[in-house]
């Protein structure tokens, strides 16, 4: 699913980047560099579900890492501090949710054990981007031309909340007895994020925005899942939408 995620996004891009710039009133500039930018994305992120408790999940229930994975929206609003360097302030969210059964044994009525598992991250991050080239150019006093491209690496950190829930049917496997319940844990953590990516100017104000962003997290369980290590939060995201100067 990751691979033909990556192709298709790249399947989209490839006609906007070969098209000409589009320019505000024909000009093709702005009568000054922009003080902030607003992007939003959509894409795909992959959770490293390394903690013991997914590989328990995974173990008992028909269940595998990678379906802890999913769509996610992304979105951030930079300051410029600097010719080359934006204060960004940004949060997005990842949820998954997985119908599930387990493995090994079945109901006394035949019928499948089921339960469902909600995992969901929101982080909420600030940091520094550093613009690798200029953004754009100044012609005069009065007018600013964007650059066609303009890549950038990032990093900060900052909080992400985070939801794991389990509901349904379960097995006890010192007494084999099947139950109905609920168990969930959240909490809020620190957490530290890298990125790299690229802009691609489309008109003075508007840019089509890509980037690849890690993020490392862990964060403490609840008391319906105290027999495990902290939870791991950490993973990959390819996102990619729009972005807007002003």
């Amino acid at each position: 699913m990751r691979t033909r995620f990556v192709c298709g996004l790249l399947a989209v891009l490839a006609p906007v980047v070969s098209l000409p710039a589009q320019s505000t009133g024909g000009d093709g500039f702005l009568f000054s560099p922009p003080h902030a930018t607003w992007s939003i994305r959509g894409g795909f992120s992959r959770a490293n579900a390394s903690s013991d408790v997914f590989s328990f999940v995974t173990d008992r229930l028909t269940v595998d890492r990678g379906d802890f994975s999913g769509l996610s929206v992304a979105t951030d609003l930079a300051f410029r501090v600097h010719s080359r360097v934006d204060l960004v302030l940004g949060t997005g969210i990842n949820t998954r949710v997985k119908r599930s059964e387990d493995r090994d044994f079945i109901g006394t009525d035949d019928l499948p054990i089921e339960q469902r598992t909600t995992f969901r991250r929101i982080p909420i991050t600030a940091g520094l981007k550093l613009h690798l080239r200029p953004e754009g150019r100044s012609i005069s006093k009065l007018a600013w031309v964007p650059s066609k491209l303009s890549p950038y690496v990032a990093a900060g950190g900052g909080m992400m909340y985070y939801l794991f829930k389990q509901d349904g049917e379960f097995v006890d496997y010192q007494t084999l007895d099947v139950f109905r319940t609920s168990l969930k844990s959240t909490d809020v953590s620190a957490m530290a994020f890298g990125s790299v990516g690229t802009t691609y100017s489309l008109t003075p104000r508007v840019g089509l925005n890509a980037e690849l962003r890690y993020e490392h997290a862990r964060g403490a369980l609840s008391s319906d899942f105290r027999d495990f290590s902290p939870i791991d939060l950490s993973g990959v995201g390819l996102t990619a939408g729009l972005l807007f100067r002003f």
